[in-house]
């Protein structure tokens, strides 16, 4: 059994649509696991004040893993880990004691440092808080420090599971981490308010880490602390990293001050904010996660071996691949937002006008969805070619423009009611108290939009100035296709709101199913008439059964 097991976990796939489709496969599993995460929270804890204080004490810890854990990331260590397997498997595994005990050296004494100065960090993170709340606020992110040096250590040897193409347990990782916090939601909470939500964010943390034990153990390359740290090595990693860490901190920067923003707004919209910005997350994940994560690799290789037509190809069928499921996804979530929001999150404390505002920012936040999981590829072409610091420059203007955005957006929504009532009445929120808090997800997706613009300038101008990149065809089939999948679903529901009772759960979720199901089979027969290559290319892909593709045991000298 226990052999069956590891060899399950060491399942190795080669075409991008078979990795893309089992990376999206299980990110699908574990942010259906966050929408249950999200469901209990909303049930058991409200969109209130104590959610906020949970929500707003991630921050912290989120911009430390950021800032210090991403030195040893994936798309950083691969490159290098790539390069001296090649020649030498036994300098590789130096090389990772290195970088191991140099992270662990580093993470630990600025955790102790964050520790120390909490309360004067906390008091810049919520300035809307009151004394009570900013108290439980240094507490619970205290405990949640815990969190980054297990995840960043996760990630570090998540750089072997991914360099010997084992997506599977990479892919499981963030199934057992939403599983911790899930259980320190039910288990935990009842008992310990929110620092029983900080702990089980520590246990998946834990869970986090431990899935890739075995894996990494089995290719011995698990690192060791060592004292003689080759330190002109660090530095060589951390010279190439810095620009995408600067980058992943400037993001994380500008959503705490979306976060502080949101503090002195009406209570609750951090977490109101924080559900809407998960539940968009979803797509992103499955769709630009997915296809970036299973590219990389191979654009890896691609670049170091100078194929740049591979390299080329395998960018154009990724971009197609997203914007083929990115445009249909985000018609569906606009018509069928508050139905969405309803059946997740609306139990228990969570009211239907926090419904409402949710799905209201849910609608804000898609209208990016394509251009977030474009960026997330692109930015990972540069990575493959080793150029880190135009992502820089670019994620750095973009993050700073959504802060400014964000405070301009709330300036005119305060100061020019007509144009807030006409949000309002677009995004049929006219009459809910709190609408102020919409000028958050709006600034975030302005944002990531103006960043996918000037990534593509960039890229285009870098890599394919003698290449062609057709990916016309695909945009109108897909948007065709979108739009008639949205207005359907749209017909629908007027339909369905006289079959079902929508003051019962149940027939929230029928209404929605069903319109849903029919907008998508209606859409997917538009992508037949036009004989949609992506489309047939995913069925390919499923006929093939990817699931069950056999293990390959690469030899020695790959390691």
């Amino acid at each position: 059994m226990v052999n069956r097991i590891i060899t399950f976990l060491n399942k190795e796939f080669r075409g991008v649509n078979e990795a893309a489709l089992l990376l999206g496969g299980f990110t699908l599993l574990s942010q259906l696991l966050g929408l249950v995460r999200d469901r209990a929270l909303a049930n058991m804890v409200g969109a209130g004040p104590m959610l906020d204080i949970y929500y707003a004490a991630f921050r912290i810890p989120d911009f430390l893993y950021l800032s210090i854990a991403s030195l040893a990331s994936v798309t950083v260590l691969m490159p290098f880990l790539m390069d001296k397997i090649n020649n030498d498997s036994e300098k590789a595994r130096s090389f990772l004691n290195s970088v191991f005990s140099a992270y662990m050296i580093f993470m630990v004494f600025a955790s102790a440092l964050i520790a120390i100065f909490m309360p004067y960090i906390a008091s810049y993170v919520a300035p809307g808080f009151n004394e009570s709340q900013m108290n439980l606020l240094v507490t619970t992110s205290r405990i949640m420090l815990l969190s980054p040096i297990f995840i960043g250590l996760s990630n570090l040897i998540g750089t072997i599971t991914q360099l010997f193409r084992n997506f599977l347990v990479f892919s499981l990782s963030p199934i057992f981490y939403n599983l911790g916090i899930l259980a320190g939601i039910i288990f935990l909470y009842p008992s310990f308010g929110v620092y029983g939500l900080a702990i089980g964010v520590i246990v998946g943390a834990i869970l986090h880490f431990l899935i890739q034990v075995p894996v990494v153990v089995k290719h011995k390359f698990f690192p060791k602390f060592t004292f003689h740290v080759k330190w002109n090595e660090i530095v060589r990693v951390v010279k190439t990293s810095i620009p995408r860490t600067i980058t992943l901190s400037c993001n994380s920067l500008a959503f705490i001050f979306l976060i502080a923003m949101a503090s002195e707004l009406k209570p609750g919209s951090i977490s109101l904010f924080t559900f809407a910005y998960n539940l968009q997350s979803v797509p992103v994940g499955i769709i630009g996660i997915s296809y970036s994560v299973a590219a990389f690799p191979i654009l890896v290789k691609s670049y170091s071996m100078k194929d740049m037509n591979n390299f080329i190809n395998q960018i154009v069928l990724a971009t197609k691949q997203i914007i083929f499921w990115s445009l249909p996804v985000i018609s569906l979530l606009i018509v069928l937002r508050a139905q969405i929001v309803r059946v997740i999150l609306g139990t228990g404390a969570f009211s239907w006008t926090d419904t409402r505002l949710t799905a209201a920012s849910v609608s804000l936040f898609v209208i990016s969805l394509a251009t977030q999981g474009l960026v997330l590829l692109f930015v990972r072409g540069y990575y493959a070619a080793g150029n880190t610091k135009k992502p820089l420059f670019i994620n750095v203007f973009s993050s700073l423009m959504v802060i400014v955005l964000a405070k301009v957006m709330i300036y005119i929504f305060q100061n020019y009611p007509v144009v807030l009532s006409k949000v309002e009445m677009l995004l049929r929120v006219k009459d809910v108290e709190g609408t102020l808090m919409l000028a958050l997800p709006l600034a975030y997706a302005l944002g990531s939009i103006l960043n996918f613009i000037l990534i593509w300038i960039l890229f285009k101008k870098d890599f394919l100035k003698n290449q062609k990149f057709n990916i016309g065809t695909t945009f109108i089939q897909s948007l065709i296709s979108a739009v008639v999948m949205g207005l359907v679903a749209y017909i629908c529901l007027g339909f369905f709101d006289d079959v079902f009772n929508l003051n019962r759960g149940w027939g929230v979720f029928m209404q929605g199913l069903l319109s849903g199901a029919i907008g998508i089979s209606s859409g997917f027969g538009i992508l037949v008439l036009f004989k949609n290559k992506e489309f047939f290319d995913v069925a390919r892909a499923l006929k093939n059964k990817f699931w069950r593709n056999r293990v390959v045991a690469p030899e020695q000298g790959d390691l």
